[in-house]
């Protein structure tokens, strides 16, 4: 029955998305957060319409990776979707175990899907930070920029 079901609709709504070679870009303004989809979840995303089935985007995406791949696999990828909000959440995807299905792909295993991601800084939080060289204080919270930390003497925001 799983097979059959229907996928739920991709988020297109306050994304701004780029596509490269072998992953895609996508950053949630609503959330402030930043996706990057590796080749295998943003297949599964693109087909996210809301009528191609499981077992359809898995015959699409043993096509495309040339690799054995199964509607659970389809499914492992739209619950990282759901999870970072990128699909429809409406819908309850079929239980599916991350540990089997690595077991069952580890000699194809650029085909498990995968999203990582991180939280952008809001624009307050940002505002408070302040670029290389300026002054700060040791032992309290500064933000600085371009990945570097208060540290020296006197303190200031650098490359420690």
């Amino acid at each position: 029955m799983k097979n059959a079901t229907r996928l739920p609709k991709a988020r297109t709504d306050n994304l701004v998305i780029r596509e490269l070679d072998d992953e895609t870009l996508v950053y949630d303004m609503e959330r402030d957060a930043a996706h990057c989809l590796n080749r295998t979840a943003a297949f599964v995303w693109q087909h996210c319409d809301g009528k191609t089935t499981a077992l359809q985007a898995a015959r699409s995406l043993r096509n495309e990776l040339d690799v054995s791949v199964d509607a659970d696999l389809v499914w492992l990828a739209v619950k990282q979707l759901q999870k970072f909000h990128l699909v429809d959440g409406a819908r309850k995807s079929p239980a599916v175990s991350r540990r089997d299905l690595v077991l069952k792909y580890a000699p194809a295993a650029l085909a498990l899907p995968v999203i990582m991601s991180i939280v952008a800084p809001t624009p307050a939080g940002l505002a408070s930070c302040v670029g290389s060289g300026a002054p700060c204080t040791v032992g309290v919270s500064t933000c600085c920029l371009s990945g570097e930390s208060c540290c020296g003497l006197p303190a200031k925001c650098q490359a420690c």
